[in-house]
């Protein structure tokens, strides 16, 4: 199985390298951070707690950058240090461009929820193909809404299905008319004072959290390397979806093993449609 290197030893990289063993589908899980001894005491912590929870995935800290060479995936995440400061800004930038300059196909997970402007950066200015550049905040605040919408409907949040359209925190949408609970319009199962509420809740849940955000990115990790047949919400660099190019937007995308495969625009109603305009600027 493949090896997936983690760059960046805080919370939201612990957690991410965490869910990513716990589910036992990498082989090799390589965090990388200049505090090495540090991320070397998670990394250990997780893997002796494989014999508890049944996993065998091999953990390694490192502050070399060069072991993640030939890797599946990159996750970037954040730091070891006071505040688990993200990946971003001209940090952030020299570091996708090292990796640019030695992974010539490497698909990019950016795992923070302060990462947008780094993946347009990602595109414009280290001249990645954007299909490489996924951001999975957008999925970790999917989740929480399939949560909340399950709680109305006295349903799973395994029947949700929800997208997120736009761009975080400011500016998104959720198309409640292309969204579904066990295959029929959410609409219809749920009563228009339920929705209300749900929109009211909704408007507080970003950023989610780093544990949130860490199983987020490990959830779209596996879905690059497994080439899944669902879709998943996630950050990239529109092109000419809803009319908008090179700007980062959220949406639901087919993943595969170079990156994503296709994007699936919503069909939205005219309210719907309004609201993505108004968030993105059209």
């Amino acid at each position: 199985m493949a090896t997936v290197a983690i760059v960046g030893a805080g919370d939201i990289g612990g957690a991410c390298a965490q869910a990513l063993a716990a589910h036992d589908g990498v082989a090799h899980i390589l965090v990388i951070d200049s505090a090495v001894n540090a991320a070397a005491g998670k990394a250990l912590d997780i893997q002796q707690s494989g014999a508890i929870g049944g996993f065998h995935a091999r953990l390694e800290a490192t502050d070399d950058e060069a072991l993640a060479i030939g890797c599946a995936v990159y996750v970037i995440a954040d730091r070891f240090a006071t505040g688990s400061p993200e990946w971003q800004g001209e940090e952030g930038l020299a570091l996708i461009k090292r990796i640019a300059a030695s992974s010539s196909d490497t698909p990019v997970v950016f795992a923070g929820a302060r990462q947008a402007d780094l993946i347009r950066a990602s595109s414009q200015e280290a001249r990645m193909a954007t299909r490489r550049l996924l951001g999975s905040s957008t999925e970790a605040l999917a989740s929480a809404i399939a949560a909340i919408v399950a709680m109305e409907a006295a349903c799973s949040p395994n029947e949700v299905s929800v997208a997120v359209l736009g761009t975080p925190p400011a500016s998104f949408v959720i198309p409640w008319s292309d969204a579904s609970i066990g295959g029929y319009a959410l609409e219809r199962v749920v009563s228009q004072v339920q929705l209300r509420r749900i929109e009211a809740r909704v408007a507080r849940l970003w950023p989610p959290g780093p544990y949130a955000l860490g199983a987020a990115a490990a959830r779209i990790t596996e879905a690059l390397l497994e080439s899944s047949r669902r879709s998943y919400n996630v950050l990239t660099v529109l092109g000419g979806e809803f009319g908008v190019r090179n700007r980062v937007g959220a949406v639901p995308a087919l993943l595969a093993a170079h990156g994503v495969a296709h994007v699936r625009v919503p069909s939205l109603n005219t309210r719907d449609r309004v609201q993505l305009d108004t968030a993105l600027g059209v």
